[in-house]
This record gives C-alpha cells, structure tokens and sequence, in this order.
C-alpha cells in the first residue's frame, strides 16, 4: 500500500479513541517523495515505460554510498559485563550493516529498533516507508512516533501499530492490532493477544525517567530542497536528482533501440523461402529466423532485389557522450566523485577539478559517517535501557570506539608523498608523519618508530633476490652498504 494512504488511515484510526488531534510531522509531498524514492529504488520509477527502461542507478547511487561509508568500518563496545553482553547483539546487527545503510540512503532514512525477546535483545530494522513521525522535541529528535508492520494470512490483512510516546521523561508504548479483508482501510482493532505472532506482546507499557526514544535514527545529512520545514532525512538522489536519472534511462532507452533498430538483417523475397503446409508460416534456415525479414517482392522485379542486405552504421558513441555526460551531472548532484557512475577513461577534467570532486565525494561520505554514528550511538543507549528494564545483563559502563576507513577516497600514495616531503623538509616530525599514513596513535607511532630504529634500513643491493646464487659465494657486499638509522 502508498506510503501516504497508510499514513492517513493510521491518522484516522489514532484520533477515533483520542481527545488530542493526532497529526504526522511530515507534509502530503514529503509522503509522496518516500513513495517515489521507494519506487526508484526498487527498480520501479513512474517514467518506466514499453519505451523507457531503467539502468537501475538509484540501487547503484545508494548502494556505493553504503559501500563507501561503511568500508572497513570498526567499531566495538567495551567496558562491563554488561559491555560484553551489549557487544555481542551490536557485532550481529554490524554484519548487514552495509545493507541497512543502502536502505537509509535510499529512501532517506532508517531506524534501529532493538526489543526484548525470549533470546534477550534483538535489534529490528524498519525502513522510512514503515515509519510515521508525529513530532521532534527542539534538539530534533524524535519524541512521538509510530511504527507499522504488517502481514497477510489468507485473506485477513493483519496490522500492529507500536505507538512511542516520550513527554516529561516518561515513555509510554502502546501496540494496537487491527484485522481487515481488504486494502483500504485498517479494519477492526482487536486485542494483541489474539495474533500467534505478537502474543507475548503487552498492550501497553510505561517507563520512568527515560530521556530519549528507545532507538536510533539513521537519516541522510542533506536538506530537503521540497519541503525545507520536514525534520525527516531525504534521499541521497532526492530534488533535482531525480529528473537527471529520468532523463538518464531514457537515453539509455534511446542506446538500447539503435541497437534493435540497427540490427544487420538479410530482405529476403517470400518466392524464395518455403511455406510450411501445416502452419503456413515462412521457414527460415535453421536458428537464423532473427536474421531473415521476408518480404512480398515481385519475381524478377528490376527494383527490387530477391536479397538486400540491411546494415546501416550505428550511431552509439554520440548516444554514449549523452549518457556520460548525464551520468556526471547526477555525480554531481549526489556528492560522487566523477568517474563513479560515469565512464573514468572519459572524464575530460583538469586535475583541480578532480581534486575538487574527491574532496565532495569524501566531505559526503564524512557528513552520512557522523549521522550514521549518532543512529548508532543512539541504538546502544536503547540496548542498555532494555538491559536495565528487563534485567538482561548485569549492570555497567560501557563505551564505544568507531574508526571510519577512508582509503577509497583518499589517494594512499599521495598521503605518503606528501609526508615524505614534509619530514624531509623538517616541517614535520616523523612520529607525526607514521600517524598519518598507518592511522594510528601516538603510542604506536612511537613504537614504530623504534623498531624502524632497532632494524635499521636496508639499500635494496643488499636483499637477496637471486636465491642466494651469489651471495652464498661472498660477493654480495661488493655494490652495496649497510646503514643505520637511529634517527
């Protein structure tokens, strides 16, 4: 069902019971851009035609994002016993981390949920098409929400409703169940007991001195250029982004119709094919029907040949400057480096100008980083209130540790060169310098230095790269010299 006809029917059913009108922090454009950015995402975009076909570059756009935020990224807690208890529920939700990310940046947000079960904690994943937000305090952060998740057994729609509630630090969750037989409305509420699925669930539950929600929100640091007033996050091909991509599969449409269209083929008179007696339909050799197109020449005619050969040139290089030209815009738009989506060998740009799109692309990748880092920090805060409430894991401090990789954006090599120019010019140390290219404090910078010192280095004369075929004789000090550095 559209995201915004759900969102309606839990707005209707939310205020039938309820002395306070109850209204969703969002607007009806910023439900239909969740329902567009779903469609896209899925490979379903309303332009999406006979004519029209999608490369599938929303997938791809949220998919590298997700790659580039998310790789190697390390992460534990540590701590208490309840630290350890924590950890081992945080490292199973890190394993698809990477694909709940893709979702978020998708479709603009996502939310890490985590719940009491007969196994202690699991952590439940909800995607923005499944999240109503009704309002945000002033920091931003969500203090009155609902949650929908549904299932079909049968002809019976079967819908919950997990209502959270936080006002004077006190939290209130109320699940509502509702049975319908049909897609337009929520049908009849029922009690929650009634449904195997969510029988062990309470109707509703309280909590004391409570601060924030009991989760975290993961939403897309960019601002909504639709509707400027939504708290909600967007997708990273949100605004503009849109149109370019449309225009993008329609020249790849137009690619792939000069290919049919131009597809070499033999005219061939009907007088010289053979009719089959039983179908009475042309025969053609043998797995070559694609090849031969029949047609109704005169025998003999002096204008028309009995074969014409058809195999016009195919005008795919000009299509393809199009399409790599509307791949860099759409580079552009969501904060990529050039080259990303676009062909790399065909990136006509001054070397500033690639600088100037690596630093975009790894400013963005920053900025998703950070925000991801808050839903997480946030979903951990959850974990430990449950652990507390439901007595799951002894009490505890815990802390956590993140480092982000951004090799994939930085040149490694250039790192390297630069800080060998540096110490070479004594403009910097080379404790400072061993910090920046292993990414390592300076405890260990320290002590690798040290090593470096122990060792000493050696002038490639003096390894042996033959197996020891001379060296064995004692000529391998005749070209080179040791020396040592305790620098």
């Amino acid at each position: 069902m559209k995201y915004s006809k759900m969102m309606m029917m839990i707005q209707k059913v939310l205020n039938e019971n309820s002395d306070v009108n109850i209204d969703f922090c969002m607007s009806a454009q910023t439900a239909k851009q969740i329902e567009l950015w779903t469609r896209m995402y899925e490979g379903k975009p309303p332009w999406k035609s006979r004519t029209v076909d999608t490369m599938g570059l929303p997938a791809s756009i949220a998919r590298e994002v997700a790659r580039l935020v998310t790789l190697e990224l390390k992460t534990e807690v540590k701590g208490s016993a309840r630290a350890v208890y924590m950890d081992k529920t945080y490292q199973k939700l890190l394993k698809k981390l990477r694909i709940y990310t893709e979702y978020g940046c998708a479709k603009g947000g996502l939310i890490f949920k985590p719940y009491p079960s007969l196994g202690g904690i699991d952590i439940q994943i909800i995607q923005a098409d499944a999240f109503f937000p009704i309002s945000f305090d002033n920091s931003g952060k969500i203090n009155h929400c609902v949650f929908l998740e549904q299932f079909r057994k049968g002809n019976k729609i079967y819908s919950r409703l997990e209502i959270h509630n936080l006002q004077n630090n006190k939290l209130s969750i109320t699940n509502r169940v509702y049975l319908s037989t049909n897609d337009f409305s929520l049908g009849s509420e029922i009690w929650v007991g009634m449904v195997d699925r969510w029988q062990d669930l309470s109707q509703s539950a309280v909590f004391s001195d409570v601060d924030r929600l009991p989760f975290g929100y993961f939403k897309m640091p960019l601002a909504n250029t639709e509707d400027s007033d939504s708290p909600l996050g967007v997708s990273i091909y949100s605004g503009d982004t849109v149109g370019l991509i449309c225009e993008a599969d329609r020249r790849y449409s137009q690619i792939n119709w000069e290919y049919d269209a131009k597809e070499a083929a033999v005219h061939i008179a009907q007088s010289l094919l053979r009719v089959n007696p039983q179908t009475q339909e042309n025969e053609y050799p043998e797995g070559k029907d694609r090849l031969y197109r029949a047609f109704d020449y005169n025998t003999g005619a002096q204008d028309k040949p009995l074969l014409d050969t058809f195999s016009p040139d195919i005008r795919d290089q000009s299509y393809y400057n199009g399409l790599n030209h509307q791949l860099r815009l759409i580079e552009f738009n969501c904060g990529l480096a050039y080259g990303t989506l676009s062909d790399p060998n065909n990136v006509d740009k001054t070397a500033e100008e690639i600088r100037s799109s690596k630093q975009r692309s790894f400013q963005m990748v920053s900025d998703t980083q950070g925000a991801l880092q808050d839903a997480l920090d946030d979903l951990l805060y959850a974990v430990d209130f449950y652990c507390t409430v439901y007595n799951i894991a002894p009490s505890g401090n815990y802390e956590v540790t993140y480092v982000w990789d951004d090799s994939i954006i930085t040149d490694k090599k250039a790192v390297i060169d630069e800080n060998i120019k540096l110490t070479d010019a004594s403009l910097r140390s080379k404790t400072t310098a061993i910090m920046e290219i292993n990414r390592c404090t300076e405890e260990e910078a320290l002590k690798e230095l040290e090593r470096i010192a122990r060792e000493g280095r050696i002038v490639a004369q003096n390894v042996d790269w033959t197996d020891g075929d001379d060296w064995s004789r004692g000529k391998g000090d005749q070209d080179g010299e040791e020396i040592n550095d305790t620098t």
